[in-house]
């Protein structure tokens, strides 16, 4: 079986304090470990990932953006979700997990409520 890989578009939002991952393709075992490093290595107030062409993730997608979270709170940051597609969600839904996150339909609302 062969693997959709996961592209990752890593720049600065447009206010001070926020950074962006735009992620394209599944975010799955074979995939995150990618998605990882760029998290762990992100130091903003605010991380936005965008998951518009994402279009499913596993358990191992589910473990690792609990542990984005995880990481964001307890170091006083906020973490957005956007774009989410109803799979996707339902996934975070049927793990009990999709409590944890904010979502946004777009980046712009994203990125204006991280200043409200």
């Amino acid at each position: 079986m062969s693997h959709e890989p996961l592209h990752i578009e890593d720049t600065l939002g447009p206010k001070d304090g926020q950074r962006l991952l735009r992620l394209k393709g599944p975010l799955v075992i074979a995939t995150l470990f990618d998605f990882q490093a760029k998290v762990r290595a992100n130091s903003s107030r605010i991380l936005i990932i965008d998951f518009g062409e994402v279009p499913y993730v596993d358990s191992a997608g589910i473990g690792a953006l609990v542990g984005a979270y995880v990481s964001h709170q307890k170091d006083g940051r906020s973490l957005h979700l956007v774009g989410v597609s109803d799979r996707v969600h339902h996934a975070l839904q049927v793990t009990r997990v999709e409590h944890f996150f904010q979502f946004f339909t777009t980046v712009a609302e994203a990125e204006e409520a991280a200043w409200r």
